[in-house]
């Protein structure tokens, strides 16, 4: 019976073991953008899987014998391994684009000299910058 979860779940550790050793031979991201569906794909199979499964069989886990637990047990282990190693390194990933990200409007910021001045109520005078455009690839 699980047979089929088993072999979505290897697929996906596969997956994330492959984008992870991209990931961390600076491949870039783009690059990665099949393997990112993939995985979507794999995920959503075995949620809706899982799903049914507990909707019309909600004993399905009792039913199963010792193998098949021990295997499910173990590709829920590897899964779980892959899966964190994959976080880390898209956490690390998304952080530097952050990064990046804010250091480009900073620089375009103190190019553009986009700063506006104000007075206040009491008449101190309150500076403020504004949000410069930013392109990336001639999309804002």
């Amino acid at each position: 019976m699980p047979s089929e979860m088993i072999d979505i779940m290897t697929s996906l550790t596969a997956l994330m073991h492959e984008e992870t050793q991209r990931l961390r031979g600076q491949e870039r991201a783009l690059d990665l953008a099949q393997l990112a569906a993939a995985k979507a794909r794999l995920v959503g199979r075995l949620e809706e899987m899982l799903a049914r499964r507990n909707r019309h069989q909600p004993e399905w886990t009792d039913q199963m014998d010792d193998e098949a637990r021990e295997r499910l047990a173990g590709c829920l282990a590897d899964l779980r391994e892959a899966s964190a190693a994959n976080a880390a390194i898209l956490e690390r990933q998304i952080e530097l684009s952050m990064e990046m990200m804010t250091a480009i409007a900073n620089e375009a910021r103190r190019l553009s000299g986009n700063r506006a001045y104000t007075y206040g109520a009491r008449g101190d005078l309150a500076k403020m910058e504004l949000a410069t455009p930013i392109s990336f690839n001639t999309e804002y």
